[in-house]
């Protein structure tokens, strides 16, 4: 081939689009966008309405500026869940970005372009590794059920509380019948009590009490039914969604559903199980200085998660003969009982993560 021809081929060819890095602070009603260069160099900015139809006008405009593949936007799982999860669908790398830290506001000050473009530039840097979940799935409907289970029993708890708050004070007749009573007969017999089943002429203060020991007693079974149903709700989607969850010793619906929600509709996200028992809190931290080299508990991750690990091992140590002869052995080496339930966590957390990522997205030793 010529000197000529090779320029000619070569002037035909589509030109090379820069890579860009996208940025975008969400709030309730805007999201405020920001693209920047491989160096760090700022392209642009610009805000656009919390909308299906601003979702597209934001990729269309940062498109513009280059290829965006990567793109870093705060509050993926609240203000920024719709966005993050038109931007997967667009097949591009969505990461959880955490607000910038104090020292750099003090310096740089606080507006929504510059969270922005420290959104980005948290990305290009590699500070922000956590991948955002896809939130389109079964997992995702698990979430939402959860969310209102937990206001129900938060709600039942402060009604029963009220109720027996109420019966302290009531009157003794009423107080003494009631008080033999187990939770579930006090209740239904307080949701049967009416204004007339009081002595003739009894006062206005007793009649204010049965009314609201029957309309507490009413709205707690109301909520007890709410729980029933959102908890069988639950135990469908992990025996549909992840059965082999509910196998190993220890984990209930409740704790599968938890790690679920962790892990999110898309586990993929997570490289390695040691990625996963840091976002479970469940990893130790390096905290050595000078000659004296050790660990601590790591105070950061799902808390809840953590919570759902801990249950599965105090489970294990009661009823799992192989889990109490671990404890025993590792007693005798003379680790302490915190060191070892630390140590169980994080195994609890390895069988999890193998169990729910699938085997073929697994990394290579």
């Amino acid at each position: 081939m010529t000197t000529r021809q090779r320029s000619t081929s070569s002037s035909t060819d589509p030109p090379v689009r820069r890579e860009v890095v996208l940025g975008v602070d969400t709030h309730g009603e805007v999201h405020v966008a920001a693209v920047i260069s491989p160096l760090g160099k700022s392209l642009g900015t610009e805000c656009f309405p919390a909308t299906a139809a601003g979702y597209r006008q934001l990729l269309v405009w940062a498109r513009k500026r280059g290829t965006v593949r990567r793109a870093g936007v705060e509050g993926t799982g609240t203000f920024g869940a719709g966005l993050s999860r038109y931007l997967l669908a667009q097949q591009i790398q969505v990461y959880e970005v955490n607000r910038p830290d104090r020292s750099a506001r003090r310096l740089l000050g606080k507006s929504d372009p510059l969270d922005a473009q420290a959104a980005a530039r948290a990305v290009l840097s590699g500070r922000a590794r956590a991948r955002a979940k896809s939130g389109d799935g079964p997992v995702h409907s698990a979430r939402i059920f959860k969310l209102a289970k937990d206001s129900a029993v938060k709600a039942r708890t402060q009604a029963i509380n009220q109720l027996k708050a109420v019966l302290v004070i009531a009157d003794p007749v009423l107080r003494e019948r009631l008080s033999s009573l187990g939770n579930r007969e006090l209740f239904r017999t307080c949701a049967r009590l009416g204004p007339d089943d009081g002595e003739e002429g009894e006062s206005a203060v007793v009649q204010a009490t049965h009314m609201t020991l029957r309309m507490l007693a009413e709205r707690i079974e109301q909520l007890t039914g709410q729980i029933n149903e959102l908890n069988q709700r639950l135990t469908q989607l992990v025996e549909h969604h992840a059965p082999q969850l509910l196998v190993p010793v220890g984990i209930g619906p409740d704790s599968a559903v938890t790690l679920l929600i962790t892990m999110g509709d898309n586990p993929e996200r997570l490289n390695t199980e040691a990625s996963f028992a840091a976002l479970c809190g469940v990893s130790p931290v390096e905290y050595s200085s000078g000659r004296r080299s050790t660990r601590r508990l790591n105070y950061g991750g799902d808390r809840q998660a953590n919570a759902a690990l801990h249950r599965i091992v105090f489970t294990r140590l009661r009823h799992d003969p192989r889990t109490q002869a671990y404890y025993e052995r590792r007693t005798q080496e003379g680790k302490t009982r915190r060191e070892i339930i630390r140590c169980l966590k994080r195994y609890a957390a390895r069988e999890v993560f193998n169990l729910v990522r699938p085997v073929s997205l697994a990394p290579a030793l």
